[in-house]
């Protein structure tokens, strides 16, 4: 008996200790969590802040920021404000869902003194399933609205008498723009013009593709619209201010295809205009390059390009017949310069690495021929 009660003794006293150790750490653990929360918190705050900072944020060229949250056009318009509907709705739902987290940690935390025991269960409540089952319904349903309602107005928008037709036609890895009315190809930059809010001019996109799935994407100016093999595809824009609009090939069509950029050059009529007569011009031709010309018609060049004019008329790259009117090659790899010219034609993969562009192999003096002849392409 004295050995059972020596026992009991014993045990009650470890018993006691560890009670008394658990009652000390508890003002610790409770300040750890208190500092984990408000960690989380400051964290969560500065995300918000900082994707708030770069969205709206106003960047020394605003227009070649390719940002959903500046719409220029009325298809990208309409996304934005269906944008903001979204993320007001979803924004309520997470502050709803995290003060009632929040509540419930802080309401109902482990307390000094607490006896372990389990609180009454209870189950079933009609009022609860009733509101978190038609609740849900009801806002996807509104989302879903919206959502059809902005669909329909982008996709089934009539074309007025007016409208500028260019066709898109994509390749790996850049991009074909035809304009079938005006009788001007052109690549990579794509130029159309503003679009007066009172008397509105956009210009509706044809989407085909030569080879795989691309994506074409103007953030500013309207959705992502696919360019499938073996399907036509549709969109329009309406640019309300001049200036130029990147934008980026959203679909991934093999290793270049980060580097398949777009630019939307939108210009006044009066630019737009004079910029299309420029471009109906035939090939310039001058008596000193006409080695740099004969270096064209004579090597693999023509296989994949042409220009008006001679003998070239491949269609696997684009047109050269104007090419020094653009401000980038490679699809804006890189500035169009005499240098950068020089470099891509002798080893494309120094600009874009793993390009379809072959390597020429030209020796020294036939390529500074054709770097010439192609600087009077303008």
């Amino acid at each position: 008996m004295v050995v059972r009660r020596a026992c009991f003794k014993d045990q009650d006293e470890r018993l006691d200790m560890t009670t008394k150790k658990e009652t000390d750490r508890a003002p610790v653990a409770r300040t750890g969590a208190k500092l984990r929360i408000l960690a989380g918190i400051s964290v969560l705050v500065a995300g918000v802040l900082l994707a708030a900072k770069l969205c709206m944020g106003a960047p020394p060229n605003p227009s070649q920021i390719p940002n959903i949250f500046k719409p220029e056009s009325t298809p990208a318009d309409s996304i934005f404000h269906l944008s903001l509907l979204v993320l007001t709705v979803t924004g309520l739902i997470f502050l709803v869902v995290f003060c009632l987290l929040a509540y419930s940690i802080v309401k109902y935390r482990r307390r000094a003194g607490d006896d372990g025991c389990e609180p009454p269960q209870v189950y079933g409540s009609n009022q609860v399933e009733l509101a978190w089952t038609v609740i849900p319904v009801l806002i996807v349903l509104v989302l879903f609205l919206a959502t059809a309602r902005v669909i329909h107005s982008i996709q089934d928008a009539r074309e007025p008498a007016g409208a500028v037709q260019v066709t898109v036609i994509g390749h790996q890895f850049w991009w074909e723009f035809r304009y079938p009315r005006l009788g001007v190809v052109t690549a990579n930059e794509l130029h159309v013009p503003v679009s007066d809010r009172s008397h509105p001019s956009p210009t509706f996109l044809t989407l085909i593709s030569a080879d795989t799935d691309h994506s074409f994407w103007v953030p500013r100016l309207a959705g992502k619209t696919d360019l499938i093999p073996n399907r036509v595809n549709h969109m329009w824009i309406d640019p309300h201010e001049t200036g130029i609009y990147l934008g980026q090939c959203a679909q991934y069509c093999g290793v270049e295809h980060a580097k398949m950029l777009i630019r939307v050059y939108v210009d006044s009529q009066e630019q737009f205009d004079r910029w299309v007569q420029e471009q109906k011009m035939p090939a310039a031709t001058s008596p000193t390059v006409e080695a740099g010309r004969t270096v064209f018609e004579s090597t693999g060049c023509v296989n994949c390009h042409s220009v008006t004019g001679t003998v070239g008329n491949g269609r696997f790259g684009p047109d050269l017949t104007h090419l020094m009117s653009r401000d980038t090659i490679a699809s804006g790899a890189a500035p169009n310069t005499a240098e950068n010219l020089r470099k891509w034609i002798q080893d494309p993969n120094s600009i874009k690495p793993s390009s379809l562009m072959p390597a020429m192999q030209l020796d020294e003096k036939d390529l500074n021929a054709l770097v010439a002849y192609l600087e009077t392409l303008r």
